[in-house]
């Protein structure tokens, strides 16, 4: 099934004719869909309206530099703000990592999404995608962080999606603009990178979305087209019965394997649940790649909020206030 995004602040006539078809299940936003939060709530409804069956409504809001939504929105600090108090005081370091799920998840919730894709578990070592989106650089320090922010989301009655798997954080490239290539063995990523996928697994994650870094001592593909890494490893070793993401097929790291059709099919033979068509001009071609699947959208029904305060019962509740007060600032 496919999550796709959309251009504006309002539906256009074609992403409505796009929302009915069998293949839709969601809509992931961005910034350019962001006026104000009566506007998002509004575009979130209209979504849910236009379409004949659930939709899932998605955002990333991670905090620092990957903040869609900010004006009437707490400013969140990036997640290595938390990994920089832990090396001071690891249990105010995890009671913040809790706080600052709930206060994202809250405030998400408020506006009509479903689900901010959070929190990124990748290793904090100098990846250029990643940077400060990464708790740390220590597979324990992240394990334990993880565990901390997958409580605080599901307190609020969001799901919470582990990113990027197996493990971004090493590698330089970013693979929004370049192809990366991880040579590391696999028994040198159980070591390090997986140990907080695993911990987050463990604490009850619903989610996790593929990376699309390359690992040939491992598999000859990149881990989003790979069977190995979805079936074998993930669902086969690890367990993991939640739903799985590709990261955005628009990203430059995906176009190895071929055009927007190849893309499309090859994750989902490897065993995505859902690819992920952030850019709308890449929407109706891969509309026309799945026309003749059989797709089970009802797989996302689990990943719909709930139990939302909306934003007046949001602001009347001591915490939000709390919340904001106690987070750390953007800045180091």
């Amino acid at each position: 099934m496919l999550v796709i995004g959309v251009a504006g602040t309002e539906l256009t006539a074609q992403e409505r004719d796009w929302l009915q078809h069998d293949a839709v299940a969601g809509v992931i936003l961005f910034k350019r869909n962001f006026a104000s939060r009566a506007q998002v709530a509004e575009l979130a409804s209209a979504i849910r309206e236009a379409a004949p069956r659930p939709q899932l409504v998605c955002v990333d809001q991670e905090g620092g530099r990957v903040q869609r939504f900010r004006e009437g929105y707490s400013e969140l600090p990036p997640l290595q703000r938390l990994g920089e108090l832990y090396a001071r005081d690891p249990q105010a370091a995890l009671a913040l990592a809790e706080e600052h799920a709930w206060l994202m998840a809250s405030e998400i919730r408020a506006s009509g999404v479903d689900l901010s894709f959070a929190p990124v578990v990748d290793l904090g070592r100098g990846n250029r995608a990643i940077g400060d989106r990464a708790f740390a650089a220590e597979p324990q320090v992240v394990a334990e962080l993880t565990r901390a922010y997958v409580r605080g989301m599901h307190s609020v009655g969001m799901g919470a999606t582990l990113k990027h798997f197996p493990g971004h954080g090493t590698v330089l490239e970013d693979t929004h603009f370049d192809h990366a290539v991880d040579p590391r063995p696999l028994e040198a990523l159980r070591a390090e990178d997986l140990v907080p996928f695993v911990a987050g697994i463990e604490a009850g994650a619903d989610a996790v979305m593929m990376g699309h870094v390359q690992y040939p001592a491992i598999a000859p593909e990149p881990a989003g087209y790979s069977p190995f890494w979805i079936g074998r490893f993930l669902r086969g070793e690890l367990g993991f019965r939640g739903v799985v993401f590709s990261d955005d097929i628009g990203m430059a790291a995906a176009h190895g394997v071929g055009g927007v059709r190849t893309r499309v099919l090859a994750h989902l033979d490897a065993g995505c649940d859902v690819v992920l068509v952030c850019h709308p001009e890449l929407v109706a071609e891969s509309l026309e790649a799945v026309r003749d699947r059989r797709l089970n959208t009802a797989a996302l029904l689990g990943l719909v909020g709930r139990g939302a305060l909306g934003w007046d019962g949001l602001l009347a509740d001591a915490r939000h206030a709390s919340a904001r007060g106690r987070l750390p600032p953007s800045a180091a």
